[in-house]
């Protein structure tokens, strides 16, 4: 059995109602359940919510909620792995295996059919723990700066200040979009940042937080103009 589990927490602060907010036409949460279901690799796609209004929205566009989420997981210091593993959990006490389980952010809409396919190919092919989404970043690392309490500016590699960038490793960040891994690695909460774990490489250009209402802003641009690229219409 593989599984698609998406958590979708009603408490969002930054932005308010964040996962079923308004995106580009429809509620955030629907993108992330469209390209699950379009992906062909689910066999039960799940939404983890306190919600009931997310559950709603969610079950309109075509996910599963067969248990609310409880309290306890529903705070803002629950991390993700916990609440994929009390999925799993509730699967298995219904007398179901899941094998292969993926996390799928509802904040996701720059998600592709095609990478999901290409994570799970990557998982099942290389035996990792997990297979997730990264990118590269823009900027240098090793050049990054820091401003201190007074107000200045100070390098948190001053070795690097005259290093050319081009001379520099190239460093990659966690996109942010889905994380597929083997049922057995979520319920033992092993670390998805490590050896154990293959990257599936997007481009800079399909990945943006959505945090503030600046990212969300950003966020509609840049789907907008992937929209156009792909249509080979222009906006109107």
């Amino acid at each position: 059995m593989r599984l698609a589990v998406i958590p979708a927490r009603g408490g969002s602060k930054r932005i308010a109602r964040k996962n079923i907010k308004s995106f580009c036409g429809k509620p955030m949460i629907a993108w992330s359940i469209e390209a699950a279901l379009q992906s062909g690799c689910f066999d039960q796609i799940v939404v983890s919510t306190d919600d009931d209004e997310i559950a709603a929205v969610a079950r309109q566009h075509g996910a599963q909620i067969p248990f609310m989420r409880p309290a306890e997981l529903s705070d803002d210091h629950t991390g993700t792995s916990a609440v994929i593993a009390h999925a799993i959990d509730w699967f298995v006490a219904q007398g179901e295996t899941p094998a292969q389980v993926c996390c799928l952010y509802a904040t996701a809409p720059f998600i592709s059919t095609g990478d999901l396919r290409r994570g799970l190919a990557v998982l099942t092919e290389t035996g990792s723990d997990y297979a997730f989404s990264v990118t590269s970043y823009a900027f240098p690392i090793q050049r990054a700066i820091r401003i201190t309490p007074a107000a200045r500016v100070e390098m948190f590699n001053a070795e690097h200040f005259n290093t050319r960038s081009q001379d520099l490793e190239e460093a990659y960040h966690d996109a942010g979009q889905f994380y597929w891994g083997r049922a057995d690695a979520w319920l033992q909460g092993r670390m998805i940042f490590s050896p154990a774990a293959t990257p599936v490489m997007l481009p800079r250009h399909r990945v943006q937080d959505i945090d503030t209402p600046e990212d969300w802003t950003r966020a509609e641009w840049m789907f907008k103009a992937l929209q156009v690229q792909t249509s080979g219409a222009p906006q109107t």
